[in-house]
């Protein structure tokens, strides 16, 4: 009897939610009308936005590809890579008939590597087990294919298929958080739910598709994590953060917006609407909100963990043959970082070992995993060490360089391989540069060609940014919130597993 309370209690304490965090019925309605006349008249031009004909099946291909390549990647960065998919594989059928060798090769500098391993899975499965037929519901969606959790499966099901079906992302996270006053930790399980309740509770039945992409669109262009264009916003009218600030302060020295400022003081009906009621409410800020945020104060994140600290050591071996250079890659193994993926011979080393030790160690990798004789080393040096960051670790790479001159019968070439050796092969400048290769590993190898880190753009980044360090690629969900930290180092760059 006493284990029957305790757990009832737990259940309703997790669930204690203020009414100002949720959405009348007339809201609704003037939220979806709104939202979805703004999204008509200011929507970017997306490719994924663009599918023509009536084959939803085709559509939810297209849909489901997007939506996997947009998981914590930015939109610019996408739009190439999934143009380039597209072309190469234009339905789900052509994906099937591919081979996991070149989904790599195609995703290769995009991060999250695993993500088109499972579209090519779940390509199979749809293809085998499916009868090439893509489910139709969220639920369906969500149960079996490979890959595709709840975000996804509402987008595709919404999108594709008109499912009146909500969708909870980084950017639809950041516009109910302000819409409502949500400032608890997004990441809590409460938070969480109370952010698809309100989701589902607003869709719009008739456009639910429409109505996600302009939940999402507001976010990433509108209702951003700094300086959000709250002038410019449709829903301004129903932020409850907004009306918040402005009964906080009036100083026009403060970050709120001309609109705000130019609005009357709230009445009192106005001000008990921003005051949440309900005693130990599991959604509402820990604390006063700081007025020089703003709506910047919602949603509010947790303390980030701090990085794992690893150390690589990463040697480009080169051969000289009489035609052109060649240069030693491994693969790494099928599961884990990188899978699958490409990389110069790399071993993980302990921080503050010698110059000396560290080059005795990559030459037992060399000799006793990978089966050299290193017969013939004619140059050989350090370059450089440079910072690559992942999602959760930050890689600092001491990267040196090898050159061997192979003449028939020198002994430069590997012993036979066993069951234990890693897959590594030697290729071409132009074979590497096709190769499903690691974001960092093509640093090392600007590096090694005396060129700077390069940018995003494809532009090679000065000094300065050279040293002080590269903008971050991928994006975690609670980057959606808060700035990214700068960190320094020779050479810098970021990518996600």
């Amino acid at each position: 009897m006493m284990k029957k309370a305790s757990k009832i209690k737990s259940i309703s304490e997790s669930q204690v939610r203020g009414p100002i965090h949720s959405f009348s019925e007339t809201e609704i309605k003037s939220l979806r009308k709104k939202l979805l006349k703004w999204y008509d008249a200011n929507k970017r031009d997306l490719p994924w936005r663009n599918i023509k004909g009536e084959d939803t099946n085709h559509k939810a291909y297209a849909i489901w590809v997007s939506e996997i390549m947009c998981q914590q990647t930015q939109v610019a960065t996408v739009i190439d890579y999934y143009n380039k998919w597209m072309k190469k594989w234009p339905t789900l059928e052509s994906l099937s008939n591919s081979s996991i060798e070149e989904v790599r090769e195609v995703w290769a500098g995009l991060g999250y590597y695993s993500r088109g391993q499972r579209l090519l899975e779940g390509a199979l499965k749809v293809q085998n087990e499916l009868d090439g037929q893509i489910p139709g519901t969220a639920e369906q969606l969500q149960k079996k294919l490979p890959g595709v959790g709840r975000y996804t499966a509402g987008a595709i099901a919404s999108i594709s298929f008109n499912e009146a079906t909500g969708v909870v992302d980084g950017n639809v996270i950041r516009v109910l958080a302000r819409l409502r006053m949500i400032g608890a930790d997004f990441t809590s399980k409460n938070v969480m739910a109370a952010m698809w309740d309100l989701a589902n509770a607003i869709v719009d039945p008739d456009r639910p598709g429409d109505f996600n992409q302009s939940m999402m669109e507001l976010g990433a262009t509108v209702c951003t994590p700094q300086a959000p264009q709250c002038n410019t916003c449709p829903v301004q009218s129903h932020c409850k953060a907004i009306k918040q600030m402005d009964h906080l302060t009036r100083d026009p020295a403060t970050k709120l917006t001309k609109s705000i400022l130019s609005q009357p003081p709230l009445k009192k009906e106005e001000i008990q609407d921003i005051e949440c009621a309900a005693d130990g409410c599991t959604l509402c800020l820990d604390g006063p909100p700081d007025t020089n945020l703003g709506v910047m104060n919602y949603p509010r994140k947790p303390k980030r963990k701090p990085l794992r600290q690893q150390i690589h050591a990463v040697c480009i071996v080169e051969r000289q043959l009489s035609q052109e250079s060649e240069y030693l890659v491994v693969q790494r193994p099928d599961t884990g970082l990188l899978a699958g993926m490409w990389e110069f011979p790399s071993i993980e080393i302990a921080e503050g070992i010698s110059p000396k030790k560290m080059r005795n160690k990559m030459d037992d990798y060399l000799k006793g995993t990978l089966n050299m004789t290193l017969k013939n080393v004619q140059k050989r040096r350090h370059i450089c060490q440079f910072v690559h960051m992942f999602s959760h670790i930050q890689q600092t790479y001491e990267l040196e360089t090898m050159i061997i001159e192979e003449e028939e019968g020198d002994g430069c070439e590997r012993s036979q391989e066993s069951e234990d050796t890693p897959h590594h092969q030697w290729v071409s400048r132009s074979a590497f540069e096709n190769q499903a290769v690691s974001t960092g590993m093509k640093k090392a190898f600007e590096a090694y060609n005396g060129r700077a880190i390069t940018k995003k753009s494809g532009k090679k980044s000065k000094k300065s940014e050279m040293e002080n360090g590269n903008a971050a690629k991928q994006r975690k969900l609670d980057s959606y919130f808060t700035k990214k930290e700068e960190k320094t180092s020779r050479y810098f760059t970021k990518e996600d597993s």
